[in-house]
C-alpha cells in the first residue's frame, strides 16, 4: 500500500529517516470513537559518521503515541526505531539520534523526547 498521503500530517524531515508500514481506522467501543494508528519504522541507515559494515540492525524499540488529531479523530503513532551493534563488540549498542528532526518541529513532548533518545 502507498502511504504517501500521510506526508502532509507529518512535519518535514520525518519521513526522510522513518517510512509508514501500516494505517488504520479503528474504533473504541467503550468510548464509541474512532481513531487512527500510524506505524512508522526507522530505515536501515545508521547515521552520525559510524561506519555501518561495522554495525548490524539487531532489533526494535517500540513506542505507542498519542499525536495530534487528524480531522477530529485521535491518532497513535506506533514507532519502530533501530538498534544497532557493534560486530566486534556486542555489548555496544547505539541509536540515531533524530534531535535535529525534534527541535522546533511541532511533535508532541514524548515524540520529541523519545526522537532525541540516542541510548
Amino acid at each position: 500500500m502507498n502511504f504517501d498521503f500521510l506526508a502532509p500530517f507529518f512535519p518535514s524531515g520525518l519521513l526522510d529517516h522513518f517510512t509508514p508500514f501500516d494505517f488504520k481506522e479503528l474504533g473504541d467501543i467503550r468510548y464509541k470513537t474512532m481513531f487512527y494508528e500510524i506505524h512508522l519504522e526507522e530505515d536501515n541507515v545508521l547515521l552520525g559518521g559510524y561506519d555501518q559494515s561495522l554495525y548490524e540492525s539487531k532489533g526494535f524499540t517500540e513506542i505507542s503515541l498519542q499525536d495530534f488529531p487528524i480531522r477530529g479523530r485521535a491518532v497513535m503513532l506506533i514507532i519502530r526505531r533501530r538498534r544497532w551493534r557493534l560486530k566486534s563488540d556486542k555489548s555496544k549498542i547505539v541509536n540515531n539520534n533524530f534531535s535535529h528532526i525534534a527541535a522546533g518541529s511541532g511533535f508532541t513532548n514524548e515524540l520529541s523526547a523519545f526522537l532525541k533518545d540516542s541510548d
